[in-house]
């Protein structure tokens, strides 16, 4: 029985990701051998295995041959397979035995189809290891290992009408006519591709005497009726075949020419793919020499509508596109023009949930000086500590995206299920709109009646100083010599870490264009500084580097901050609430009078960062030409008064952080006993922060 496919389980001298290498005949003693054919690996069903495989050793590797079973998995699998759809093959291995890093011994334990080999070469994905004698390393758990090559189509097989695959090949089955079966094979065929122009232009009638070899004058009718079930087999293949090389073809057993071939039923084609309508009336029929060459090409690529187009184009036919097929999809659904939308997981999945959509948070911040611990002197009066609380409150909005189709369109819409696949792309843009909220900011105009108001959902982008620090880095001007815009930007990242106070290791949130800005960065040599974006992560001191494709520059809109180049930060900082009846939720309405149906999405839920200085946010600057600030003014502070004063400093805004007011220069009205006030120092416009990674902000508490 001949193989449904064949191929290399494994090849040997194929160096493995982590070093090993097989070597040759490390399974030469299963040589002959049969295995299991399953799918996936999949060892927790018995439905799984979809026949075996016959395994032969090679000097280069191992080589199966593979035979799928009736099950209706299998079946499916061996149209997989037939299609093309699937084409790799990997192995599962035991008892694997190596030295100095080379695989000397293994026994195979099943074969595989598999979506895709791991790599090009071999992968063995060890679990367990257990060092033995001198270098010799015992792998007594399993190994999968993947050939990342083809496996080989058998020729096509002939399969009868009723399922049942017989299998001989097309060319077998051919080679086994007589010259007088194989000349009636040519006759029927061209009959059915001529159909009554060619009948009419010949003279003849189907029941006509059959021209063969032998000259015996035997009719078609009798030539047929010796063919063997094989034979009459393929002429009914080839028939069909034929057939449906012509849109203009009739007929209503397609692939099965059956019945009286003396007789002419429905079977016949109403217009003759092959005539030339010039104005010579000149027409083109099939030979029987030409028919040979035909058949001949239909066995070496097993389709007789490819050899039929291959004889049209070399003999120059005018309207070729009448044997071409009806337009088919790539596809079943329509496919969306979206943004890259992956990390929209990456921080929705990680963020803080709340089942409450109201959130409130108070923070204390205990690094101002009042609050330390002090030294005592016996005798002297000790005093308390002070240090103030904050109190912030966010409630919720509703996010909606509502959608309407007309129920004839949904009706008449049969490919593929139209409102399953409108539903998706709504929930997809939901998400999408509300992960960019939380990061960034929607970018509509303030004004817009669209806009997620961010009192309601807090970016972390544009999020108050006591949550976040902003760190400007000017990427617009020309960079000293031998250094670039990636080196400027990864030092001020470096100089800035400290002031971040939030969870464990933070996420570094950034265009593809500054991510292309690291991994393009070359020494004086011209060498990749950076082979991975996991090597800039560990650089950064960052979890991973996350593409976001909306803070690509002018992908906010006009109203949108398009001077962030990155913000790093541990998404389960920022918490988003929402009660059991504000999640998702989907709506379906029907409106009767205009025949509509509608559907709406929405949540209603509140976020923001409920960390303090749990965020970096990196920007650019906004023109070239942007100065850098030589030096910061500190403020100064009389605890017995307690009146801040402020000392001027060139392209400096003092900010007081209570209720967000410009402090002028000089002193200011004394606060009150006990209380405490917290002053940041902003870069003005046209001017940008030194990045040596200082503090800007000062927190001074009057004593009584």
């Amino acid at each position: 029985m001949e193989a449904d496919f064949s191929g290399y389980a494994t090849k040997a001298g194929l160096k493995c990701s982590d070093g090993r290498t097989i070597l040759p005949n490390a399974f030469q003693h299963q040589d002959t051998m049969t295995v299991p054919l399953v799918w996936q690996h999949g060892h927790n069903n018995p439905e799984n295995v979809l026949g075996h495989a016959v395994l032969e050793n090679r000097q280069d590797g191992v080589y199966c041959y593979a035979y799928f079973n009736g099950s209706s998995k299998a079946t499916h699998a061996k149209e997989l397979v037939e299609h093309k759809d699937i084409s790799m093959m990997s192995i599962w291995a035991n008892d694997l035995i190596e030295r100095g890093k080379r695989v000397m011994h293994g026994v195979i334990r099943e074969v595989s189809l598999v979506l895709s080999g791991a790599n090009p070469g071999a992968l063995i994905d060890n679990i367990t290891i257990r060092h033995g004698d001198m270098d010799d390393t015992m792998l007594d758990d399993e190994a999968i290992i993947y050939t990342g090559l083809e496996f080989e189509h058998s020729n096509l097989a002939l399969t009868h009408a009723d399922g049942a695959n017989s299998g001989a090949t097309i060319q077998d089955v051919y080679d086994s006519m007589s010259p007088e079966q194989q000349e009636v094979c040519h006759f029927l065929i061209g009959q059915a591709l001529a159909g009554d122009d060619a009948e009419d232009a010949a003279g003849t009638e189907p029941d006509m005497a059959a021209h063969s070899a032998t000259g015996d004058g035997a009719t078609v009718q009798e030539i047929y009726d010796s063919l063997d079930e094989n034979q009459q087999e393929l002429l009914h293949y080839m028939i069909g075949e034929a057939l449906e090389g012509s849109d203009t073809a009739q007929h209503d057993n397609v692939g099965g020419y059956s019945g009286d071939y003396n007789k002419k039923g429905d079977n016949e084609m109403k217009h003759n793919v092959f005539e030339n309508n010039d104005a010579g009336g000149s027409q083109s029929v099939l030979s029987h020499d030409d028919m040979k060459g035909i058949i001949a090409d239909a066995t070496r690529s097993g389709s007789l509508k490819d050899a039929v187009d291959s004889y049209a184009l070399s003999h120059g036919i005018d309207n070729i596109s009448t044997l071409f097929p009806e337009v088919v999809a790539t596809s079943q659904e329509p496919n969306f023009l979206a943004r890259r939308i992956e990390w929209v997981s990456t921080l929705l999945g990680a963020v803080n949930k709340s089942p409450f959509s109201r959130i409130k948070t108070l923070n204390a911040d205990i690094t101002i000086d009042e609050a330390r611990a002090k030294g005592y002197v016996k005798g002297n009066l000790k005093s308390e500590e002070f240090f103030g609380v904050t109190r912030r409150v966010t409630t919720p909005t509703t996010i909606y995206k509502k959608q309407k189709m007309d129920r004839d369109d949904i009706v008449d819409i049969t490919d593929f299920d139209v409102v399953v696949w409108l539903k998706n792309e709504m929930r997809i843009m939901l998400d999408e709109e509300l992960a960019r909220a939380i990061l960034l900011g929607d970018g509509r105009d303030p004004s817009s009646a669209d806009k997620i108001n961010e009192q309601n959902i807090r970016p972390i982008a544009s999020e108050h100083e006591l949550f976040v620090t902003t760190l400007t880095v000017n990427l617009k001007d020309t960079p000293a010599t031998g250094v670039t815009n990636a080196d400027e930007l990864i030092d001020a990242i470096l100089a800035n870490r400290w002031q971040y106070k939030g969870t464990g290791t933070p996420t570094l949130f950034t265009s593809e264009t500054i991510i292309a800005s690291f991994l393009t960065a070359k020494d004086t040599l011209g060498r990749r500084i950076y082979a991975s974006l996991a090597e800039v992560a560990t650089v950064l001191r960052v979890a991973a580097i996350v593409p976001v494709e909306a803070m690509e520059v002018g992908s906010l809109g006009a109203y949108g901050n398009t001077t962030i180049i990155g913000i790093i930060v541990n998404p389960v900082d920022y918490t988003v609430g929402a009660t059991a009846g504000g999640e998702v939720n989907m709506f379906d309405f029907f409106d009767i009078d205009y025949n509509q149906q509608k559907y709406l999405i929405e949540t209603r839920c509140c976020g923001a960062l409920t960390r303090l200085k749990s965020a970096l946010v990196i920007k650019n600057a906004v023109t070239s030409t942007d100065t850098v600030v030589t030096t910061v003014n500190a403020p100064t502070f009389v605890k017995g008064t307690g009146v801040v004063t402020i000392v001027a400093s060139t392209g400096i805004i003092y900010i007081n952080d209570e209720d967000g007011s410009t402090m002028a220069t000089g002193a200011q009205t004394a606060i009150s006993a006990y209380s405490t006030i917290t002053v940041s120092a902003k870069a003005a416009s046209g001017y940008l922060l030194p990045s040596d990674g200082a503090s800007r902000t000062w927190t001074f508490t009057r004593e009584a």
